[in-house]
């Protein structure tokens, strides 16, 4: 009997995927606390890596609304709605690190205290949390709590999942709307700003994951949009342009806006 041969995969195909699946998993280490090692080659300069790790956003935050799908299934099968939802919220956090929600709360002190540029590019870089950032950060878990506790099991899964998607994917385009206001900061790691492609990819992949809840799940992009967009305006106005603290902001405000329209939309 003749064995049969091993068929090859073309070496320069496996570089390609080799990378990508590198640029993947700098977008999870960027945007959550999971144990991911670090796949890119020594020569790529962070950076850059980031820059290009863009595209791959929307999809490292389907993973996070994932995990949080996860324990709101189980957890919906043994205790009441809001219990449930609080329990999916709190997963949420702890994988993302509260990376978001600290970029909320800083923000939120910053421009809600009526100061000029430099303090409040200086407001923004104290680690402490002042009260226009705690009302910020309670009101957006809260609403996002009873919003997914309005929701049915299955419903409420697939919308963490899409907002996820939606409030990761939001960051890539606020990258090139705007030029980033503290190139020493987080947000300078991206300050050269997404390219189209990276900018295409982060929505398609959020606009795919709204889609599993039919074609009215693209109303709740659209909502997280236009409920990002105010925030963005006014770094822009404030600022002259994106923070790090600026794009966990977008992002945590795009994902609460998706979860209260699709409640809105299913509830």
């Amino acid at each position: 009997m003749i064995p049969r041969a091993t068929p090859r995969i073309d070496p320069r195909l496996k570089r390609r995927l080799a990378r990508q699946l590198a640029l993947f998993v700098s977008a999870l280490r960027f945007l959550t606390r999971l144990p991911v090692g670090d796949l890119c080659p020594d020569e790529d300069r962070e950076r850059d890596r980031l820059a290009r790790a863009l595209r791959y956003f929307g999809l490292a935050g389907a993973l996070t609304g994932g995990l949080s799908a996860v324990v709101w299934w189980i957890a919906s099968t043994h205790l009441p709605a809001a219990a449930a939802a609080g329990l999916a919220v709190m997963t949420g956090v702890l994988v993302s690190g509260a990376l978001h929600e600290d970029g909320l709360a800083d923000t939120a002190d910053a421009l809600g205290a009526g100061a000029d540029r430099d303090r409040a590019l200086e407001i923004m870089r104290d680690s402490r949390t002042g009260t226009y950032g705690t009302v910020a950060v309670a009101l957006s878990l809260g609403l996002r709590w009873a919003a997914l506790a309005a929701l049915a099991p299955a419903t409420g899964g697939l919308a963490l999942i899409a907002a996820g998607a939606t409030g990761r994917a939001l960051i890539v385009p606020a990258t090139r709307i705007t030029g980033c206001a503290r190139p020493d900061g987080l947000g300078g790691r991206v300050a050269d700003g997404a390219r189209r492609a990276e900018i295409a990819l982060a929505l398609g992949t959020a606009a795919a994951f709204c889609l599993f809840l039919g074609v009215q799940g693209l109303w709740a992009l659209a909502v997280a949009g236009l409920a990002v967009w105010p925030i963005l305006r006014v770094q822009l106005r404030r600022l002259g342009g994106y923070t790090g603290d600026g794009l966990g902001a977008i992002a945590h405000v795009g994902e609460t806006a998706a979860l209260i329209a699709f409640a809105g939309l299913f509830a």
